[in-house]
């Protein structure tokens, strides 16, 4: 199963967070529990450039063995001691193409799902094509936040430049697919992906929501 985490933080916990990212990449790389993570801050994912990063949310998603495990471990005690509101949830695959560091991560294994969703994007942007990426993306942006059905999409990313992606919430599949599909604006952009090969990695990833725990929408 695969669980997403995202906390809100005190404004005088950003040491404690930036800290937080190197230290636990080592702790969970050791556990037993753990299979494939990755630390994540996050932005208004309305530019993606460094402007766009909210300092005061952070996140983590994680392949586990044993959620509860995971959710008393000291690394997500210690988050929530500097935070002043918790989103989780329990997802699991329905789709997943392409690659996160060099991995292919999500198995798909729920089908004929027709309840809420999560896509989770990633990219690796080639350096050379930054620009003309940054430039594409508003109006993509400005279609995905008046998309029908859409109940709260972020920001994410590794590094506030080169490794950014997206994470949204949809009431039903068929909301994420009309949007992924039927949108214009992001079929443009799809288009230009491909003529100007922006991304040297990338990822598209849908998940049936098993239980969500607080609001993506709330904010410190």
């Amino acid at each position: 199963m695969i669980v997403v985490y995202f906390w809100d933080i005190e404004a005088g916990a950003v040491p404690f967070a930036l800290l937080s990212m190197a230290s636990d990449r080592f702790i969970l790389s050791r556990s037993s529990n753990v299979g494939f993570f990755k630390s994540l801050g996050t932005g208004k994912g309305e530019t993606f450039t460094p402007r766009d990063a909210n300092p005061l949310r952070w996140g983590l998603i994680a392949e586990v063995k044993d959620i509860n495990a995971l959710d008393k471990s000291p690394v997500v005690k210690r988050w929530r001691t500097h935070c002043v509101h918790e989103f989780r949830a329990i997802i699991e695959p329905i789709s997943s193409h392409g690659k996160w560091s060099k991995q292919e991560p999500f198995v798909p294994s729920v089908q004929n799902w027709e309840d809420k969703v999560i896509a989770i994007t990633r990219a690796r942007i080639a350096w050379k094509q930054n620009v003309r990426f940054w430039r594409a993306v508003p109006p993509v942006t400005a279609a995905l936040k008046s998309a029908t059905g859409l109940i709260a999409a972020i920001g994410i990313g590794e590094a506030p430049i080169g490794l950014q992606g997206t994470f949204s919430l949809w009431e039903t599949p068929a909301a994420l697919r009309e949007f992924a599909y039927r949108n214009q604006a992001h079929n443009d952009a799809i288009a230009a992906t491909k003529k100007y090969k922006w991304y040297s990695e990338e990822l598209f990833s849908r998940f049936a929501v098993r239980e969500i725990r607080g609001s993506i929408n709330s904010s410190p």
